[in-house]
């Protein structure tokens, strides 16, 4: 198998920047909506930034919508493990070590529709980008 190095710089160029809108929805919703001082800000952008990035990744291992390929099992328990383990580890006498505090449910209500919204973004920006590439 041979590699299109342009095609992996023209995803990387296109993928990258689609998180930053909600990285910045969550700058505002931490303190604006929740309230959050330091501790709670540094551990709701940890979670919200592992949780959204491990879970992309069903969605740019395929060119078809996430939700119709079936991912490796592998793929899956690895994935879930390490937002569970995100998730958890606020809750962990080890989350102290990293100023983690519990963090209020309502957030997690907010983790899952931004999640949601992003990986929505993510399919939408993968029809365009395939679309575009492939008339080149």
């Amino acid at each position: 198998m041979k590699w299109d190095v342009k095609l992996i710089e023209r995803f990387m160029l296109v993928f990258g920047p689609v998180s930053s809108p909600f990285d910045f929805l969550t700058f505002y919703a931490l303190p604006y909506l929740f309230g959050a001082g330091e501790a709670l800000f540094q551990t709701g952008w940890f979670i919200e930034s592992i949780t959204t990035q491990v879970l992309v990744v069903f969605a740019i291992r395929t060119r078809r919508r996430f939700y119709r390929s079936s991912p490796h099992w592998f793929l899956v328990a690895m994935t879930v493990g390490s937002a569970a383990v995100a998730i958890s580890l606020p809750l962990l006498p080890v989350g102290r070590w990293f100023g983690f505090v519990a963090l209020p449910p309502l957030f997690f209500v907010y983790l899952i529709a931004a999640t949601a919204a992003y990986l929505g973004l993510v399919e939408i920006t993968k029809d365009v980008f395939y679309r575009f590439t492939s008339r080149r």
